[in-house]
C-alpha cells in the first residue's frame, strides 16, 4: 500500500499543497468525522442482555492425554433386520483416554473420559493437549459422567502463529508495520465492541455498517498512511464508492429477492433475534467491500501523487491516464482475488452440489449461490468505480498543488538522470526546451 507522502521525497521537495486544496479537503473530511463520531456515540450498544439459554454449571476446562485405550466400535443398528448404512465410526475414535486436567477445579487429577466416536469426531493421541466438558450435578438423572472430552486445545498453537504474523509484519514493514497491527486492532475492537453488539441489540444492520465502516476508514487509513492530502483523496474515493457499491447492492438484493438465510446462523438469528437478515446481508457486503476499496483507493492515489512529483508539468488529463492504466491492471488481478475469495470460501458447497449433478441453472439459482454472486459483482463494481473516482480527486489535487507551487517546482532532471549524464555530455533537448 502508499507510504505517507507529505514528508516529501529523497532527491527532491515536494511541491506543498495548495491553500484552496487544503481547505477544500478539510471541507469535506472535517464534517464527514464529526457526522462518523456523533453517530458512533449516539448508536454505541449498552450493556449486552443475551437471552440465549445456557447450560447450568456448564465449564471448559483443559487437560493433557497420557494414553489412549482403543475398544471395538459398537455395531451398527439395525432397522428391519438390515444396518442402516450409515457413516460408520472411525475406528480411531472408538475407546477411552486417560486425561491430566490442568485447569478447573479438580487441577492434577487424572480422569478417564469416552473418546468423541460421532460421525466426524476428531482423533486424539497421547500427549494432545484437549477441552474437556465439565458438568458437575446435571440434575437430569442420566448417568452422565462430570467430564466429557470435547476439542483440541489449539490455544498454544494460534498464539503461535499470532506471534509469527506479528513479527513477519514489523520486520518488513518496520514503523509502518506497527502502525498497520494497530490499525487491524481498531478494527477488531469496533467489530466486536459496536457493529456486533449494535445489530444484536436491533439496531438497523445498514446504518451500523455504514457508521462502523466509515469510523474504520478513517482511523485506520489515517493512522497507517499519515495524514496527508493523498490519504485525504483515497478517503474521500473510499467513501463515494463505499456508497455506490451500498446502492447498488440494495438494489441487487431487492431484484434478486434475497432473504439473507442462507445457512443455520443467519436462520436461528432470524428465529432467536428477530434480526434483519435482509439488512444483515447488505451490512456484509459493505463491510467486505471496504476491506478491498482501501486498497484500490490508496494505491491510485499515491499513484498519481508519486506521478505528479516524477512529472511537474502533467496536466489533469495525463495524471488522470498514467494512473488509470495502473488501475485498470490492479484491479484485473483484484477481480479474480475476489472470485477466488468466493469460491474457496463456498468450495465444501460447491463440491455438494456437483455430487448431486444439479444443472447449471438450478445452482445459480440457488439462494446460497445466488448470495454469493451478487456479492463478489456488486463489490467488483465498487471497486471499478473507485479507480476513476479516486485518480479524478488525486489528479485534481496534484494539478491544484502544481499549479500552485509553481515558482518553486525543479524542472531539473530526476535525481537518479543527473548522477548517469557525463559532465560532458549535453544536455536533454526536452530538458532544455522547457527551461
Amino acid at each position: 500500500m502508499g507510504a505517507n507522502h507529505s514528508h516529501g521525497h529523497s532527491g527532491g521537495s515536494a511541491v506543498p499543497s495548495s491553500r484552496a486544496t487544503v481547505w477544500a479537503t478539510l471541507a469535506v473530511i472535517v464534517p464527514l468525522a464529526l457526522v462518523t463520531l456523533t453517530a458512533l456515540v449516539w448508536m454505541w450498544p449498552g450493556p449486552p442482555a443475551s437471552t440465549a439459554e445456557r447450560p447450568v454449571n456448564l465449564q471448559r476446562v483443559s487437560g493433557t492425554i497420557t494414553a489412549v485405550t482403543l475398544t471395538r466400535c459398537p455395531e451398527e443398528p439395525l432397522a428391519d433386520g438390515q444396518p442402516r448404512g450409515g457413516p460408520k465410526a472411525d475406528p480411531a475414535t472408538c475407546g477411552d483416554a486417560r486425561v491430566m486436567l490442568t485447569s478447573g477445579p479438580d487441577t492434577g487429577h487424572v480422569i478417564t473420559g469416552a473418546l468423541p466416536s460421532g460421525p466426524g469426531s476428531q482423533t486424539f493421541a497421547a500427549g494432545d493437549n484437549v477441552i474437556l466438558i465439565y458438568m458437575p450435578d446435571s440434575g437430569s438423572g442420566l448417568d452422565v459422567p462430570p467430564y466429557q472430552i470435547s476439542d483440541h486445545d489449539r490455544s498454544s498453537s494460534l498464539w503461535l502463529a499470532g506471534v509469527a504474523f506479528v513479527l513477519a509484519v514489523i520486520a518488513f514493514g518496520r514503523w509502518r508495520g506497527v502502525m498497520a497491527l494497530i490499525g487491524l486492532v481498531i478494527t477488531f475492537v469496533l467489530l466486536l465492541t459496536f457493529v456486533i453488539p449494535a445489530i444484536l441489540a436491533g439496531q438497523s444492520p445498514l446504518l451500523v455498517a455504514i457508521v462502523g465502516a466509515g469510523a474504520i476508514m478513517l482511523m485506520v487509513l489515517y493512522l497507517t498512511h499519515g495524514v496527508s492530502i493523498p490519504t485525504s483523496m483515497a478517503v474521500v474515493g473510499t467513501l463515494v464508492s463505499l456508497s455506490l457499491t451500498g446502492l447498488l447492492s440494495y438494489a441487487a438484493i431487492g431484484i434478486v429477492q434475497l432473504n439473507g438465510i442462507t445457512d443455520e446462523s443467519s436462520f436461528y438469528l432470524d428465529t432467536s433475534y428477530q434480526i434483519n437478515t435482509q439488512g444483515l446481508l447488505l451490512a456484509s457486503i459493505i463491510i467486505g467491500s471496504l476491506g478491498v476499496l482501501d486498497d484500490v483507493t490508496v494505491t491510485q492515489s499515491v499513484t498519481v501523487t508519486e506521478l505528479a512529483h516524477a512529472n511537474p508539468g502533467y496536466t489533469f488529463a495525463q495524471l488522470y491516464r498514467a494512473a488509470a492504466r495502473v488501475g485498470r491492471a490492479h484491479i484485473a488481478s483484484v477481480i479474480n482475488t475476489i472470485i477466488l475469495a468466493y469460491a474457496g470460501a463456498s468450495l465444501p458447497l460447491l463440491l455438494l452440489i456437483s455430487v448431486g449433478e444439479q444443472p447449471i441453472g438450478e445452482v445459480v439459482t440457488n439462494p446460497v449461490i445466488a448470495t454469493e454472486i451478487v456479492r463478489s459483482v456488486m463489490g467488483t463494481l465498487g471497486l471499478i468505480a473507485a479507480v476513476p473516482i479516486t485518480t479524478a480527486l488525486a489528479a485534481l489535487a496534484s494539478t491544484r498543488r502544481a499549479a500552485s507551487g509553481h515558482d518553486h517546482v525543479d524542472h531539473s532532471p530526476l535525481p537518479a538522470a543527473r548522477h548517469r549524464r557525463r559532465p560532458d555530455a549535453l544536455p536533454d533537448p526536452l530538458m532544455r526546451s522547457s527551461s
